[in-house]
C-alpha cells in the first residue's frame, strides 16, 4: 500500500492539557517487528493497578509529532495503555514537501510489520488484557490501522480517521475487530466513493463496522494544525465517537481508571 497522504495540514502545535489530565509517561520503547528491524514508539500508561485495554496509536505522514503524543496522552487518562508508533524512525515535519518525500520512502511491508509488532509489543505487557487491544489512526495511520486489522486476527477494536482503505475482499475478510470509520464527505483524498465501496463490502462480509461521514468536510478535518480544513465541531464529535467506540468495545470501567480504595 502506498498510502496517500494529508494534503491540507500546515503546521504542529501542541495543545496542552492540564496537570491533572496527565497519565504517566511517555516511555521510549523498542520492539524488532517480523521483518528483523528494531523499531521505537512512545508508550502512556493509566492511572490504577491490574490489566488495561491498550491501543496502538498510529501517526499522519508528518511523523510522530505533538498532536498524535496528545492523542495517545488523553487515551492513557482514559484508562488505556496507548503505544504510539515510530513509522519514520524520528523523523517529523511540518513542510508537506518533506512529509511526502517520507511518506514515499516508506515501504509498505516494514510499516506493516512495525504496527503488527506494536499490538503484540503491547500483548505481552503486564499490565495489559492481551484480548482487549484496539488500534487508532489518522490519514497515513488510518491506512496502517487498516492494514494492522487486516494482519493481526486478535485485534478487537479500530477506528480509521480518513485513511485509505484496503479494498480487497479476500483482505477484508481477515478482519474480525468491530471497524468504526470516519470521513469527510468532501475529501478528495479518500473519496466518499471508496467509502461506500468498502462499507458495502465489509457488509456483505457481515463484518461489524459504523461508518460516520461529514458533510462538507476535507481531509485531516479532525488536526488543528490543519488551519484550512480544520472543522471543530465535525472534530468534536468525531472524537466523542472514537472514545464511545473503544468504551463499548475494549469494556473500560472506572475500576480500571482507579486505584483500589479510591
Amino acid at each position: 500500500m502506498r498510502s496517500r497522504f494529508c494534503r491540507f495540514a500546515l503546521i504542529a502545535f501542541l495543545i496542552l492539557f492540564p496537570a491533572s489530565l496527565m497519565a504517566a509517561g511517555p516511555q521510549k520503547i523498542s520492539y524488532v517487528t517480523s521483518t528483523g528491524q528494531t523499531v521505537h514508539g512512545l508508550i502512556y500508561e493509566p492511572a490504577g493497578h491490574g490489566k488495561h485495554p491498550a491501543i496502538v496509536v498510529i501517526h499522519e505522514w508528518w511523523g510522530l509529532d505533538p498532536w498524535i503524543e496528545q492523542q495517545a496522552q488523553q487515551l492513557a487518562h482514559e484508562g488505556y495503555v496507548a503505544l504510539a508508533v515510530d513509522l519514520y524512525s524520528g523523523k517529523v515535519t511540518t513542510n508537506p514537501r518533506v512529509a511526502r518525500q517520507l511518506d514515499m520512502a516508506l515501504k509498505p511491508e516494514e510499516a506493516t510489520a512495525n504496527v503488527v509488532g506494536a499490538a503484540h509489543y503491547l500483548a505481552a505487557q503486564k499490565n495489559v488484557d492481551a484480548r482487549r487491544i484496539g488500534a487508532v489512526g489518522w490519514c497515513m495511520g488510518g491506512g496502517y490501522a487498516a492494514l494492522l486489522a487486516v494482519h493481526d486476527a486478535a485485534l478487537k477494536a479500530v477506528a480509521i480517521n480518513y485513511g485509505e482503505l484496503p479494498q480487497n475482499r479476500a483482505e477484508l475478510a481477515k478482519i474480525h475487530a468491530p471497524v468504526l470509520g470516519i470521513f469527510g464527505g468532501a475529501d478528495p483524498v479518500v473519496t466518499p466513493q471508496e467509502v461506500a465501496q468498502f462499507e458495502q463490502t465489509m457488509h456483505s462480509l457481515g463484518k461489524p463496522i459504523e461508518i460516520k461521514t461529514y458533510p462538507g468536510a476535507g481531509h485531516a478535518f479532525e488536526n488543528p494544525n490543519n488551519r484550512m480544513g480544520y472543522r471543530a465541531v465535525d472534530a468534536a464529535d468525531a472524537q466523542a465517537r472514537m472514545r464511545a467506540f473503544f468504551a463499548r468495545e475494549l469494556k473500560v470501567s472506572k475500576k480500571e481508571t482507579s486505584r483500589p480504595g479510591e
